[in-house]
């Protein structure tokens, strides 16, 4: 489960996202999370799960693929909806082992939640699936440089940020080895309550962030090895440029959150 997490892997391809800008898609990405928060009914979120399936199709990533990055985080979303279902105050239309209430605008705000952080998983993972590090390392940084003028080191934060979305899967697969290594010396991780699980995960943390620590300090003198000084006089290979592709996404996700506005009168 823990491998099946999408978010900071990369995909490559030679799709109509995977050829956008970095910057544009990183623009829309933050403009897609606002319009998740902005509706405030099905029918706004049945226009956005339409416009997330047609991204997807445009990106030719395959659907069972990138769904399978929820199932590291199914536990949350349950336990999210579980918490607003049984919290909101408002008419009590059931109750799980007679004394836990859900309750009518608990469960419709339960759903409400789930359906936002799902579409926020598939939205973010869609962007690291089409764009490459650099090119997200690259973007961030275009973006940030009007920054500059008031000492924001914009370079140093698009770096920090990409090496952490790119570590992401890494540390996954580092934490799924660690646990099936316990596991075979006869660690359980599977039996008990709360209190015991939390124990147990202690043999992994450890481990875990004495591999984190290494990595880090393997990346830097890799770095230093090849006279990275920061962003200062560097170039790239590759220039970006805002094409007809860029303008037609763009007015395209126009029409899309024009659409979602109005679904906030339907």
């Amino acid at each position: 489960m823990i491998k099946d997490i999408t978010i900071g892997q990369y995909l490559p391809g030679d799709s109509f996202v995977h050829k956008l800008d970095p910057r544009v898609k990183i623009l829309l990405s933050f403009l897609y999370i606002v319009l998740i928060f902005l509706v405030n009914n099905y029918y706004g979120y049945l226009v956005i799960m339409i416009f997330t399936f047609l991204v997807i199709l445009a990106a030719k990533i395959p659907i069972k693929y990138l769904f399978n990055g929820i199932k590291g985080v199914i536990w949350l979303i349950l336990f999210t909806a579980l918490l607003n279902a049984t919290l909101t105050p408002g008419k009590v239309v059931y109750k799980l082992f007679n004394f836990i209430p859900f309750t009518d605008k608990g469960l419709d705000l339960a759903a409400f939640m789930s359906l936002r952080l799902i579409l926020l998983i598939v939205g973010t993972s869609i962007l690291t699936l089409t764009t490459s590090p650099i090119l997200l390392t690259d973007g961030i940084e275009r973006l940030l440089n009007p920054f500059k003028r008031v000492g924001v080191p914009a370079h140093e934060l698009a770096m920090m940020m990409t090496i952490a979305l790119r570590f992401i899967p890494t540390l996954l697969d580092e934490t799924d080895k660690i646990m099936k290594a316990q596991m075979a010396r006869g660690a359980d991780f599977e039996t008990g309550g709360i209190i015991k699980k939390a124990k147990s995960l202690v043999p992994v943390l450890v481990p875990l962030f004495i591999s984190a620590f290494r990595r880090a300090d393997d990346l830097a003198l890799a770095m230093e090895a090849r006279c990275y000084r920061g962003g200062e006089n560097r170039t790239r290979l590759k220039q970006l440029k805002v094409t007809s592709r860029d303008y037609i996404a763009i007015l395209f996700f126009i029409v899309f959150s024009i659409i979602c506005i109005m679904s906030r009168r339907w």
